[in-house]
Protein backbone atom coordinates (compact mmCIF):
# COMPACT_ATOMS: atom_id res chain seq x y z
CA UNK A 1 0.00 0.00 0.00
CA UNK A 2 1.20 3.55 -1.05
CA UNK A 3 2.28 5.42 1.81
CA UNK A 4 -0.40 7.94 1.00
CA UNK A 5 -2.99 6.19 1.24
CA UNK A 6 -5.60 6.54 4.15
CA UNK A 7 -5.96 4.19 7.31
CA UNK A 8 -8.97 2.82 7.06
CA UNK A 9 -9.25 2.84 10.91
CA UNK A 10 -9.03 6.87 10.32
CA UNK A 11 -12.02 7.05 7.78
CA UNK A 12 -13.90 4.57 10.38
CA UNK A 13 -13.96 6.67 13.17
CA UNK A 14 -14.87 9.59 10.91
CA UNK A 15 -17.89 8.23 9.28
CA UNK A 16 -21.22 8.45 9.51
CA UNK A 17 -22.41 5.79 7.53
CA UNK A 18 -20.82 2.46 6.20
CA UNK A 19 -21.43 1.13 2.59
CA UNK A 20 -20.60 -2.77 3.09
CA UNK A 21 -21.53 -5.00 -0.64
CA UNK A 22 -23.67 -2.61 -1.63
CA UNK A 23 -25.80 -2.11 1.44
CA UNK A 24 -26.05 1.34 3.76
CA UNK A 25 -25.37 0.85 7.05
CA UNK A 26 -25.90 3.61 9.73
CA UNK A 27 -25.15 1.27 12.55
CA UNK A 28 -21.79 0.43 13.20
CA UNK A 29 -19.57 0.26 15.85
CA UNK A 30 -15.89 0.65 16.95
CA UNK A 31 -14.34 -1.13 19.91
CA UNK A 32 -12.99 1.81 21.31
CA UNK A 33 -10.97 -0.26 24.34
CA UNK A 34 -9.19 -2.22 21.75
CA UNK A 35 -8.70 0.86 19.73
CA UNK A 36 -6.98 2.34 23.01
CA UNK A 37 -4.56 -0.66 23.73
CA UNK A 38 -3.42 -0.15 20.13
CA UNK A 39 -2.80 3.53 20.56
CA UNK A 40 -0.89 3.18 24.22
CA UNK A 41 1.39 0.12 21.88
CA UNK A 42 1.83 2.93 18.99
CA UNK A 43 2.73 5.48 21.58
CA UNK A 44 5.33 2.81 23.09
CA UNK A 45 6.90 2.08 19.68
CA UNK A 46 5.43 -1.89 20.20
CA UNK A 47 3.95 -3.62 17.23
CA UNK A 48 0.10 -4.60 18.02
CA UNK A 49 -1.70 -7.52 16.57
CA UNK A 50 -5.29 -8.69 17.72
CA UNK A 51 -7.66 -11.11 16.43
CA UNK A 52 -10.71 -9.41 18.68
CA UNK A 53 -13.73 -7.83 17.04
CA UNK A 54 -12.93 -3.93 16.30
CA UNK A 55 -15.97 -3.48 13.88
CA UNK A 56 -19.31 -4.28 13.81
CA UNK A 57 -21.77 -3.62 10.94
CA UNK A 58 -25.12 -4.24 10.99
CA UNK A 59 -28.19 -3.59 8.64
CA UNK A 60 -31.41 -4.58 7.38
CA UNK A 61 -31.31 -5.84 3.85
CA UNK A 62 -34.92 -5.64 2.87
CA UNK A 63 -36.82 -7.91 6.11
CA UNK A 64 -33.22 -9.48 7.03
CA UNK A 65 -31.12 -8.25 9.59
CA UNK A 66 -27.00 -8.48 8.45
CA UNK A 67 -23.96 -8.44 10.70
CA UNK A 68 -20.75 -8.34 10.08
CA UNK A 69 -17.73 -8.39 12.25
CA UNK A 70 -14.29 -7.70 11.32
CA UNK A 71 -11.12 -8.00 13.79
CA UNK A 72 -8.36 -5.79 14.21
CA UNK A 73 -6.15 -7.35 12.26
CA UNK A 74 -8.42 -7.90 8.93
CA UNK A 75 -9.21 -4.04 9.16
CA UNK A 76 -5.69 -3.32 8.84
CA UNK A 77 -4.72 -5.94 6.30
CA UNK A 78 -7.71 -4.08 4.45
CA UNK A 79 -6.39 -3.03 0.94
CA UNK A 80 -7.69 0.60 -0.33
CA UNK A 81 -9.02 0.91 -4.32
CA UNK A 82 -8.49 4.59 -4.88
CA UNK A 83 -10.62 3.88 -8.06
CA UNK A 84 -13.74 3.86 -6.14
CA UNK A 85 -12.37 5.06 -2.72
CA UNK A 86 -13.35 1.66 -1.04
CA UNK A 87 -11.71 -0.98 0.83
CA UNK A 88 -11.72 -5.10 0.05
CA UNK A 89 -11.79 -6.85 3.73
CA UNK A 90 -12.01 -10.74 4.82
CA UNK A 91 -9.86 -11.70 2.41
CA UNK A 92 -11.57 -9.60 -0.75
CA UNK A 93 -15.10 -10.99 0.10
CA UNK A 94 -16.49 -7.67 1.25
CA UNK A 95 -16.21 -4.37 -0.20
CA UNK A 96 -16.63 -1.64 2.40
CA UNK A 97 -16.88 2.54 1.64
CA UNK A 98 -16.88 5.32 4.19
CA UNK A 99 -19.35 7.43 4.23
CA UNK A 100 -20.03 11.29 5.59
CA UNK A 101 -23.17 12.89 6.57
CA UNK A 102 -24.43 15.65 4.10
CA UNK A 103 -24.80 18.97 5.64
CA UNK A 104 -26.80 21.49 4.32
CA UNK A 105 -25.39 25.12 4.93
CA UNK A 106 -26.44 28.91 4.89
CA UNK A 107 -26.97 30.26 1.46
CA UNK A 108 -24.54 32.51 0.39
Amino acid sequence: MPTDAPYLLDQLEAADMLEIDGLHAGSFVLNEPLLDDADMAAEADQPFASEDVVLTIECIDGRERRAWRFSYNQVMEAEYRAEDDSWSLGDGKHRLRCLGALAVGEPD
